[in-house]
């Protein structure tokens, strides 16, 4: 196939990167990099031997897919204009501050024909993706997603920041619609929350259990997923799943032989470089992306009522 006229909007710590996926991609050919730094752009575009750009204007015409990697208050009036020009994208997460923002973005993808994909880069954990070939009609999920404090993060809640990669999964898996949600956090080094917890009950019986944190000594990644006869314990952070599973013709109270046991050491995939193949597959195939605008908003409107919570009930 044709290669695809790419570039990336925003080429900080996360889009240099994007922007490397690109350059290295075969059915990618990398035209520019775009940054309000003119030197951090020039650099980049060094490096990866495209254009560098400060007017995101520029790649009308020009691109066929574009990453915005802007922070987020940025990304409704970045995408906009380029969306409105037919122009694929793949909108780093949260995809915008507001629903109202992320409904326009979904429109005007759908009226214009472009793919909108949205950045929950733990779609595509090795770890995630075996375990969700197990997963069926979960019962109680649990998730641990905690971190040393970066500031590069400290301009939104840490609900925004990390609860939302687990929040996203944890929808995805259980598929049903959330009745009732309690949080609480406090704010411990920076402005915002930076550690949380919140407790999502679902219409069809399952309960998530989701904490956060940005202010832990340590980095981990972890969720256990319950479900009728199977335990599932992912470590998402170095890529290995656990499974506990009984035997269909067991007993009530089973013996240890009876119980099985797997352990899946999927490994560290590039889940950046599966995300963004993904997204040229999904435009050069006219598929819907794997992560859609839909489930971005998705993940997005139980993060906002989330962060609700947490205003009414820290001090």
């Amino acid at each position: 196939m044709k290669k695809l006229r790419t570039a990336v909007l925003g080429v900080g710590y996360l889009g240099r990167f994007h922007a490397q996926k690109y350059a290295a991609h075969p059915g990618s050919e990398l035209v520019a990099v775009v940054d309000a730094d003119t030197q951090r752009a020039g650099e980049v575009a060094a490096e990866l031997d495209c254009e560098a750009l400060n007017d995101p204007s520029e790649l009308i015409g020009r691109v066929d897919a574009v990453s915005i990697v802007t922070p987020t208050r940025l990304h409704h009036a970045m995408a906009m204009p380029l969306l409105e020009a037919g122009i694929h994208l793949l909108v780093e997460k949260p995809m915008t501050t507001t629903l109202a923002e992320a409904d326009a973005l979904i429109d005007t993808a759908q009226q214009n024909g472009c793919v909108l994909q949205v950045g929950h880069l733990e779609r595509f954990n090795p770890a995630m993706v075996a375990a969700a070939e197990q997963v069926a009609q979960p019962l109680f999920i649990e998730s641990h997603r905690i971190a040393p404090f970066n500031p590069r993060g400290a301009d939104v809640s840490v609900v925004l920041d990390l609860m939302i990669h687990d929040i996203d999964l944890i929808l995805e898996l259980v598929d049903s619609p959330v009745e009732k949600m309690d949080a609480s956090g406090a704010a411990v080094i920076s402005s915002d929350i930076d550690i949380a917890n919140a407790r999502l009950r679902f219409a069809n019986g399952c309960v998530a259990n989701v904490t956060a944190s940005r202010v832990s000594p340590k980095a981990e990644r972890r969720m256990r997923i319950f479900q009728h006869n199977t335990y599932l314990a992912l470590d998402l952070q170095n890529g290995i799943l656990d499974i506990q599973r009984r035997e269909a013709e067991a007993n009530a109270l089973p013996s240890m032989d009876q119980i099985q046991h797997e352990r899946r050491e999927a490994g560290k995939n590039d889940a950046l470089a599966d995300e963004i193949d993904a997204f040229l597959n999904a435009i050069q195939q006219a598929t819907p992306p794997l992560v859609s605008g839909t489930d971005g908003r998705r993940a997005l409107a139980a993060a906002i009522e989330i962060g609700h919570q947490l205003n009414r009930n820290t001090p």
